[in-house]
């Protein structure tokens, strides 16, 4: 045990993984060092959520989480549950609030939740260097290298925490991917997932919101589908429900497959029952032409799109939109891809090709859906990489 509590871990990025497996290696008595390219640590995570952080999520939904290695996340989720998240964070003294299962600090502020992880970190010792960029990275003699644009660090073991392409915080980039490829580590190609998807164009609807449901055809076939307020843009389609299935989506489109979207913009009658319900409306009020009958059901704006269509039942319940891509890094929450996870421990997040190189968060080949569950992600990825590269067996978690 006495050599453990001197183990160096270095720790590459100060995003909410990265802060997770610091805060949990230092308490595992390792001497830990947390390089961050901003000038402040958790700069993403203080802007997550539109600012207000949804931190993790009660709901345990079996298709949360995707990836090319299907079922890889669910040790690590298991040994750090939501329930151990929102204590851990009840702890650091973030009160939360439960909006049907997502969870929130009461504050309304991610800014807490940033600060609270860096005031823990402080207090254990973790030192931080900011404004630090890792150039390259290797292994010499069972001893990690980081060198950086000012100092040359060691250490035993080496955490890789850079994030993803998404978002437009700055920093955000292929540091992580760059330095896992150089240590032999399949990347799978990251692209834009949580975010809307360019599609045919549809003059005339943009600026709408309306609740409806979304389902994602890829080669004919019915992938997926999500309800909820979904966004008609200039570009093609937004809101969550879009998000929810825009990950498959757009690697359907990157790997040359015909991608289509359904919308119901009515969710709340069947494609059999609508037309009785359209007839009974005609009948009160026979003096109503096509777009009349509409009015009450649909904004104006899409009224004129739907009324324009030969078929109105087909266009309410099943309007088709060619998907051609999505928005760009920058616009999106999270990315798909990343670090192959077959060539990663699932209970430890060591490296099966060196010993002591462990991942933690977004830069492995698991995306999660909205609602928490990517930060969820981040605080158990986090804590299994933390604990492990410490030293600290998985049995003793």
């Amino acid at each position: 045990m006495a050599s453990q509590k001197h183990k160096k871990v270095i720790i590459l990025g100060a995003g909410a993984s990265g802060m997770m497996a610091a805060i949990q290696a230092s308490s595992q008595k390792a001497e830990v060092i947390l390089i961050e390219k901003n000038n402040i640590i958790g700069k993403k995570l203080s802007v997550t959520g539109n600012g207000k952080c949804n931190f993790t999520n009660i709901n345990e939904i079996n298709t949360a989480y995707r990836g090319e290695n299907a079922g890889f996340e669910q040790k690590a989720l298991s040994n750090f549950t939501s329930v151990d998240a929102i204590r851990f964070f009840s702890r650091l003294g973030i009160y939360s609030v439960n909006r049907e299962g997502w969870l929130y600090p009461r504050s309304g502020q991610a800014s807490s939740v940033a600060d609270v992880l860096r005031m823990e970190a402080e207090h254990l010792g973790v030192r931080i260097k900011t404004s630090t960029s890792a150039i390259e990275a290797e292994k010499k003699d069972d001893v990690f290298l980081v060198r950086t644009d000012a100092w040359e660090y060691t250490g035993d073991a080496l955490i890789i925490a850079c994030g993803s392409k998404a978002s437009s915080v700055p920093g955000s980039g292929e540091d992580g991917y760059r330095l896992a490829a150089s240590f032999g580590h399949r990347i799978i190609r990251p692209l834009p997932a949580l975010t809307g998807l360019v599609c045919s164009p549809v003059p005339g609807w943009s600026g709408v919101r309306i609740n409806g449901k979304v389902v994602l055809l890829i080669d004919g076939l019915r992938v997926m589908e999500e309800e909820g307020e979904i966004q008609l843009t200039d570009y093609g389609i937004s809101g969550i429900p879009v998000f929810q299935v825009s990950g498959p989506a757009i690697r359907a489109v990157s790997n040359k497959k015909k991608v289509e979207l359904l919308v119901d913009f009515f969710p709340d009658f069947s494609a059999e029952s609508l037309p009785a319900f359209l007839n009974e409306r005609r009948k009160n009020c026979p003096y109503k032409d096509e777009k009349a009958l509409l009015t009450g059901l649909f904004p104006d704006k899409l009224i004129r799109v739907l009324s324009k269509k030969p078929d109105l039942i087909p266009a309410i319940k099943a309007f088709p939109l060619k998907v051609t891509g999505g928005l760009s890094y920058a616009n999106a929450q999270v990315c798909s891809g990343g670090v192959d996870t077959s060539e990663v421990d699932p209970s430890t997040m060591e490296s099966a090709l060196v010993k002591g190189l462990y991942f933690c968060g977004e830069v492995l080949d698991v995306d999660g859906a909205c609602g928490g569950y990517n930060l969820q992600w981040a605080w158990s990825s986090g804590f299994a990489a933390g604990r492990s590269a410490a030293g600290k067996n998985q049995a003793d978690q």
